[in-house]
């Protein structure tokens, strides 16, 4: 996931401007690809940053996080901790994930 190619959309600085303009909406971990994302993600461990604001959710990775979701959902009290991801559990019991990215 590290080595995939990243694309940048717009400079950081732009991307997590669109927070305080309200351009934002928060998207499934399923609609992703070809997103840009309006702050870090950082899986822990390592603690190095996948994604810095501004840049495309690309494949490899929206597969990355779906073997998170996947890896959570089945092994409770081991989860990965992957900040900038958010997690809603819905009436159902189930842990959602999502993440905010600029509005299309």
């Amino acid at each position: 996931m590290y080595l995939s190619d990243l694309t940048p959309a717009m400079k950081p600085s732009d991307a997590y401007a669109q927070i305080a303009r309200r351009n934002t909406e928060r998207v499934s971990v399923d609609a992703l690809e070809g997103r840009i994302t309006t702050s870090l993600l950082t899986p822990y461990p390592p603690g190095i940053p996948l994604l810095v604001p501004g840049e495309v959710f690309n494949k490899k990775i929206v597969d990355y996080l779906k073997f998170a979701r996947e890896f959570n959902l089945q092994c409770p009290g081991f989860e990965t901790d992957i900040h900038g991801m958010v997690e809603e559990v819905g009436e159902d019991g189930v842990k959602r994930y999502f993440a905010d990215c600029v509005k299309v």
